[in-house]
């Protein structure tokens, strides 16, 4: 936002900090917060500009069961109800479980993937790319 000059929208960024549960940290310094806390502070921040593509690195990696499940969530909603894209890399199966397309990667190339995968699907895959 501020490389575009652009102020964020405020009723939008309200959304955002509710939906990865930081309202009550927003004045808190980075070594403020806990490991868990500052990944949700990057997702908010790469949500809050509203971009076309949303580009995740394990994003549920470092939270707990329901705020990773939030921000799954939240990642799903972008897509369908504000029509932006989330690429997205994780070793999670549930993350992956929620795309709607899987790729699989090995020694940095393309070995599999999987249209509509679920969490079980995802497993299977990856058990059989191992064997």
């Amino acid at each position: 936002l501020a490389l575009a000059g652009r102020r964020p929208d405020r009723a939008w960024l309200d959304h955002v900090v509710d939906v990865v549960g930081l309202g009550s940290r927003l004045h808190h310094r980075p070594s403020e917060l806990s490991g868990g806390q500052q990944q949700r502070v990057a997702v908010a921040r790469a949500l809050v500009a509203r971009p076309d593509v949303i580009f995740a690195d394990e994003p549920t990696g470092a939270l707990d069961r329901r705020s990773g499940g939030e921000v799954l969530a939240f990642l799903r909603r972008a897509v369908h109800e504000y029509g932006q894209t989330v690429v997205m890399v994780t070793h999670d199966p549930t993350a992956a479980g929620i795309a709607g397309r899987a790729v699989f990667l090995a020694d940095g190339r393309v070995v599999g993937e999987l249209p509509h995968p679920t969490p079980a699907s995802v497993v299977d895959r990856m058990q059989h790319l191992e064997a």
